[in-house]
């Protein structure tokens, strides 16, 4: 018989198809161990099992300068501290870096990935700049998720890390709101009053650039992931569009908790062997 008239059965699809899988998860991991420390500057044995994500430089030498550490990739697009176990990294802004980090992150396969990062309240009169908000979901408008998962698939935090976080923030005696937070690929958008209404009907409490992509990725990756986001500015309001001035101050006045609750909600896990995994990935 002819290879071309020969009759496949479902079991040889099926492995045809497990094959396939198998040999481009072995191609992507060769690819992100060696991107990651191209990125970053740092050897993959200097990374630690417990990831903290930020968006900004600042967070790094913080985290460095409190543990006496050297900090990698200064002539790179992400610089990198570890210490105790946990690495921080500064991926950048925007959703197809959050998607970048969490593919390179494979590498690695940490044990818990926590971002820490800033965004725009959006109930007016109820949020205020300094706030912490953490997420119990994230809605999917930057596009960027649907490359890892469709749509209909929703962005989730890994309960149990979000629940660390949540007892470190009341041993700082401090509180929180929880909601949602809407995810964009657009940045400037404070000028367009029907992107506001729209960000109002659906009753979100913050919006930001990273989240649900950083959600839908490390599901797809079989990465525990949480948040912990930081209110920098009240952009529903031209008074509250945040400005180089006034990020200043805010990093001034609320970077440093910001960082100590997350390293905080990692030493957590950590220090008592929990596991964050929500589901068994199999």
């Amino acid at each position: 018989m002819l290879e071309s008239e020969r009759h496949f059965t479902p079991e040889d699809l099926t492995a045809v198809e497990r094959e396939r899988e198998e040999n481009q998860k072995t191609a992507k991991t060769r690819i992100v161990k060696d991107w990651l420390p191209r990125y970053t500057g740092m050897p993959l044995e200097k990374f630690g099992e417990y990831i903290l994500l930020v968006n900004f430089g600042n967070y790094v030498r913080m985290f460095a300068d409190k543990h006496d550490v050297p900090v990698y990739g200064a002539d790179k697009p992400m610089q990198a501290a570890t210490a105790n176990n946990i690495t921080i990294i500064n991926f950048g802004i925007g959703s197809p870096n959050a998607g970048l980090i969490i593919d390179l992150l494979e590498a690695i396969q940490p044990h818990a990935v926590l971002f820490l990062g800033k965004c725009g309240g959006v109930r007016t009169g109820k949020n205020q700049i300094g706030d912490l908000i953490l997420p119990i979901a994230a809605i999917r408008g930057e596009g960027t998720s649907n490359d890892y998962l469709p749509p209909e698939v929703p962005a989730l935090p890994a309960f149990a890390l979000q629940k660390a976080i949540s007892t470190t923030i009341r041993e700082y005696e401090l509180d929180y709101w929880t909601g949602v937070v809407y995810t964009t690929n657009k940045r400037v958008w404070e000028h367009r009053e029907d992107f506001k209404q729209r960000l109002r009907d659906l009753r979100c409490h913050a919006i930001d650039m990273e989240t649900a992509t950083l959600f839908v990725a490390a599901f797809k990756n079989r990465m525990p992931a949480g948040a912990l986001l930081l209110v920098s500015d009240m952009p529903m309001t031209d008074e509250g569009i945040k400005t180089e001035e006034s990020d200043k101050k805010v990093t001034a006045n609320f970077a440093e908790i910001h960082l100590a609750i997350g390293v905080g909600s990692l030493q957590q896990l950590i220090n008592k062997g929990l596991t964050v995994k929500h589901l068994r990935f199999e």
